[in-house]
Order: structure tokens, then C-alpha cells, then sequence
């Protein structure tokens, strides 16, 4: 099973304010281990984000998932950055979404490392 390491970078997110905008899809054929996840506060004042991750799979002899919240209106300050996963890891299979929500739009930047394994 060949592993890569990878990125995804968004330099302004969400697009709307108060509703969660897709980062990262888990691609066909692959599993994804999410290593880090930071939220740069980019606007001249306070925000609050908000991170779910979005799955239907099922595991065997399981119930299938559903959408769980990463964090919740998390406070970031004026020049600062959020770290989520700080030495934790989230894996995400077939279909699975990271979808980021912020109070006041376009004031998020978001960079998300990841190994995928195919």
C-alpha cells in the first residue's frame, strides 16, 4: 500500500458566513490519516471556527457514521493561528469530508497535511 504525504491549502474560507464549506473530499480507493490541521485568523478582528468531519461509512458489525464536530466555534484572535489536532490524527475513508465553518466570511486561512494511503 503506497503512502504519500500531501497538503491542501485554502487561503480564504468559508465563503459564507455560518455555513460549512468543503475542504477535503477522502478520494475514491483511498484512506486518508489527517496529521495536521491549522486556522489562521486573517481578518482585523476575532473569529470563531467551527470543524466537522462528515462521514456515511460503515465499519462491519457497526452503525454507520454520521457527522461529527471536530471543535465548535473555537475563538481564534487577531493574528492567530488554531491548531486542531496538536498530536492526535483523524482517519477518513471513501466519501468522508473535512468541512470548515467561520462566523465572518473569507477570514480563515486553512492548511490541512495529510498521508494517503492507496
Amino acid at each position: 500500500m503506497p503512502q504519500n504525504f500531501k497538503v491542501i491549502t485554502r487561503d480564504l474560507m468559508s465563503t459564507s458566513t455560518g455555513s460549512f464549506e468543503t475542504l477535503y473530499t477522502a478520494q475514491t480507493g483511498s484512506t486518508i490519516v489527517v496529521i495536521g490541521l491549522m486556522v489562521a485568523n486573517v481578518h482585523t478582528g476575532e473569529i470563531a471556527v467551527t470543524i466537522n468531519h462528515q462521514s456515511t461509512t460503515t465499519q462491519t458489525n457497526q452503525t454507520q457514521n454520521t457527522t461529527s464536530v471536530l471543535c465548535n466555534a473555537i475563538p481564534i484572535p487577531i493574528g492567530s493561528t488554531f491548531e486542531l489536532l496538536s498530536g492526535n490524527k483523524v482517519v477518513m475513508n471513501q466519501g468522508d469530508i473535512i468541512g470548515i465553518k467561520t462566523n465572518i466570511a473569507d477570514k480563515a486561512s486553512v492548511t490541512m497535511s495529510y498521508m494517503e494511503i492507496t
